[in-house]
C-alpha cells in the first residue's frame, strides 16, 4: 500500500524524482498514465496488469472509453539511477505540471499532482466532510 506525501520539482527535461520508498514498492519498471482529478497515476506492473485484466473482463461503451483513457496515454517507466523518470508532455500537460509537484500514495497507486492543485484541493475538504462520508461508508 502506498502512503505518505512528498514535494518535488519537475526538471526542464521532463524528469521527476520517485521517492524511493515508492520506487521499491513499484520495482523496477513501471507504468503511469492519466488519473483522476488531473493527476499522473502510477502503478507497479502487477497494478497495471490487474487493471488491464479488470477492464478486459467488462464489456460495454463505458469500458471502452475508460481503456482509451487510461493506455493511450500510458508510458512504461524506468527509473535511472537517481529514481528519474520522464514524464510524457502529454501526462505534464493533462496533469498540468510545470514545476512544483506533489508525489502521494493513494492506497494501490501512487498519484503525481500539481502543487497548487492538492493544495487546493486539500483545502476544499473540510473535516465535517470527511466524517461525513466516513458514516456513509460505516467506517
Amino acid at each position: 500500500m502506498f502512503i505518505g506525501t512528498s514535494n518535488h520539482n519537475i526538471d526542464s527535461k521532463g524528469r521527476v524524482i520517485i521517492p524511493a520508498k515508492f520506487r521499491e514498492e513499484l520495482g523496477e519498471v513501471f507504468y503511469a498514465t492519466k488519473g483522476k482529478d488531473h493527476t499522473v497515476m502510477i502503478l507497479s506492473k502487477e497494478g497495471w496488469e490487474k487493471l488491464g485484466e479488470s477492464l478486459a473482463s467488462k464489456p460495454s461503451a463505458m469500458v471502452v472509453k475508460l481503456k482509451r483513457f487510461f493506455f493511450s496515454s500510458a508510458v512504461e517507466l524506468n527509473p535511472d539511477k537517481q529514481g528519474r523518470v520522464l514524464l510524457s508532455q502529454d501526462l505534464r500537460d493533462y496533469a498540468g505540471l510545470d514545476k512544483d509537484v506533489v508525489i502521494n500514495g493513494a492506497g494501490s497507486q501512487v498519484e503525481i499532482w500539481d502543487a497548487a492543485r492538492w493544495n487546493e484541493y486539500n483545502s476544499d475538504l473540510s473535516d465535517e466532510e470527511v466524517y461525513d462520508i466516513m458514516s456513509s461508508l460505516d467506517l
